[in-house]
């Protein structure tokens, strides 16, 4: 890692602003920084939440509070001060000045995740371009040793001011760079999402907060072996993988990258292509960890991300495309809890499983398939015997409930055939 050495003794700080809202409460807050944490490899030597009735403009802490965490660092030996929230880059100087140790907020924190974690090319793009973004408004921290006053008539700077601006032209350069190269990448991903819109496979998106389960679930189904840890952002990179599932031949299963609370800006702008997978998705599942404390308020920010993606409507909640809720970590609930919630996802027509141990999954399948085949229609058809590739097209994608002769046509002998289909695959038969 560039800026967090692994292994290395850090203190958490989760500061709790009198005047900010928040959707998660301190102590929530304060284990997934402490979960954030873990994911790069860090020890956490000690974790505390910090009540901020002001914040202050250069430290964000009173003066008292930075004594304070600085006297516990010196206590526990620690390399390095995590604050779960947004420092500007003044704050984050005059932090380090004060406290003599690396400071990295939680936006540099899940910067550090995601660089590690992501895989494939266009992964590596996104991140670098997140982290060039968060980057250029904090080089003057990497040149405070430098002269910075200008000189001349106001417009010819000191050496110092020179080489900032030289950094800043050439992060800008860099970025323009990435941002095309990413263009690309998402016109290709269209129009593989477009030739996969034209093949006959129902896409099944899993999407839900990370570390809810979506990747060892995506094992569970396809047999794959996804990175699958208890860690926040386990997976970053979009999988698919094909699927059989009861009545339905073949769908294909898209694993996502994981929602969070506050996710940098820089990220969520760098990620929309990977969350546009979703969009195009037939059906959408979302994961979610019922053994989790926080997971009423980890719902609302998935929903938040899918109004975002104008995947749902922000102001009805209706969804453009079929949710399915998935309660995972069964296996991690007490007798009284588990039956509870049974009989709850009975009612809200959600399904109980545990990816874990495979509890639930039969039903879980079975309830794909029929939000895929419920909007699936009869309708009688008549194909000339001599157009053997419709046929067999209608034999391989729909339901064929009966077939007979129906005399002659302009093109010979004709097949009169009574297929169930559902409207995709109605307009892919037109377009044969």
């Amino acid at each position: 890692m560039d800026e967090v050495t692994r292994g290395a003794r850090c203190l958490v700080v989760c500061p709790d602003i009198r005047s900010a809202s928040y959707d998660l409460d301190a102590a929530e807050r304060l284990a997934e920084a402490e979960g954030l944490a873990l994911a790069i490899g860090v020890v956490i030597a000690h974790s505390m939440i910090l009540p901020i009735r002001q914040m202050q403009p250069n430290t964000l802490f009173g003066s008292g509070q930075v004594e304070n965490i600085a006297v516990l660092c010196e206590q526990h030996e620690c390399e390095l001060v995590i604050v779960d929230g947004a420092l500007s880059p003044i704050q984050q100087r005059n932090l380090e000045d004060r406290l003599k140790r690396k400071v990295i907020d939680r936006t540099g924190l899940i910067l550090e995740i995601f660089g590690e974690r992501a895989a494939t090319a266009e992964g590596r793009l996104q991140v670098e371009l997140a982290h060039l973004d968060y980057q250029q408004s904090r080089l003057v921290r990497s040149w405070t040793h430098l002269e910075r006053q200008r000189g001349g008539f106001g417009f010819l700077g000191g050496p110092g001011e020179t080489q900032i601006e030289a950094d800043r032209r050439m992060i800008r350069q860099r970025m323009a760079r990435l941002r095309r190269e990413l263009e690309q990448v998402r016109k290709t991903r269209a129009l593989h999402r477009e030739r996969r819109g034209r093949a006959p496979w129902p896409v099944i998106a899993l999407v839900g907060y990370t570390n809810a389960g979506k990747s060892t679930l995506f094992n569970r189904l396809t047999g794959a072996e996804v990175m699958a840890e208890d860690l926040l952002f386990a997976t970053l990179d979009p999988t698919m993988r094909a699927i059989g599932l009861p009545g339905v031949e073949k769908a294909i299963l898209s694993d996502t990258v994981g929602f969070i609370s506050d996710l940098p800006t820089q990220l969520v702008a760098a990620f929309r292509a990977t969350l546009e997978e979703v969009t195009g998705a037939d059906v959408i599942c979302h994961v979610r960890d019922m053994a989790n404390p926080a997971y009423a308020a980890q719902k609302k920010q998935v929903m938040d991300v899918l109004a975002d993606l104008e995947v749902v409507d922000r102001e009805t909640g209706e969804s453009a495309v079929p949710i399915l809720e998935v309660w995972n970590k069964a296996d991690l609930l007490d007798e009284d809890r588990h039956a509870a919630l049974r009989d709850a996802a009975d009612a809200q027509d959600a399904v109980l499983v545990s990816a874990a141990s495979g509890a639930g999954m039969e039903e879980f399948e079975a309830a794909i398939a029929e939000l895929l085949t419920e909007q699936a229609k009869e309708v009688t058809l008549t194909v000339p015997l001599s157009d053997g590739r419709k046929i067999a097209w209608l034999h391989a994608h729909g339901d064929v409930l009966d077939e007979a002769d129906a005399g002659e046509g302009e093109e010979g002998p004709l097949r009169r055939m009574i297929v169930r289909l559902n409207p995709k695959e109605l307009g892919q038969f037109a377009s044969l």
